[in-house]
């Protein structure tokens, strides 16, 4: 996986965290890859990526996280993750793949993006991309706020 393909997802991850947290600090955690299929944490919002490359960016949070960031965006204290919490943690996923995936496009790579996907509950799993000997390693990006704990788990490859 390239770097110039995660660099942008994790750029504007920490931007758009700091900016929707009124400011607040973002810290990012040692990355790390994954090869194999992975459990979610809760709340995984998942953008799917084709052009150029094909993969996916998924952004996994705790029910606990997503409500802090939920509320946090819309100037309320929010205590279920019902429709406006869902909506409010898919729109965070939209706007940090969108200005990714606008900083790519410059940079020359071409790829569309899919509507984000919420999935949302217990022990639910997320398998790498293809299988066997194809298969993509995910990068994982760590970023700690007062909220809690986002993975930014980027796997992306380009297309055969």
């Amino acid at each position: 996986m390239r770097v110039e393909y995660i660099n942008p997802f994790v750029e504007t991850s920490y931007q758009i965290l700091t900016e929707v947290l009124g400011g607040a600090k973002v810290t990012r955690g040692d990355l790390y890859l994954k090869s194999t299929a992975m459990p979610v944490m809760g709340v995984a919002a998942l953008v799917g990526l084709a052009g150029d490359v094909e993969g996916r960016v998924l952004f996994d949070m705790t029910f606990e996280t997503a409500l802090g960031i939920a509320s946090k965006m819309n100037g309320e204290t929010l205590t279920q993750f019902d429709d406006l919490a869902k909506a409010t943690i898919s729109e965070l996923s939209n706007l940090i793949t969108a200005q990714a995936v606008t900083k790519l496009h410059e940079l020359g790579f071409k790829f569309d993006l899919t509507p984000p996907a919420l999935f949302a509950g217990e022990k639910m799993e997320i398998a790498a991309l293809g299988g066997g000997t194809d298969s993509v390693e995910a990068l994982i990006v760590p970023l700690i706020t007062e909220c809690g704990k986002i993975e930014v788990n980027v796997a992306i490859r380009e297309r055969m």
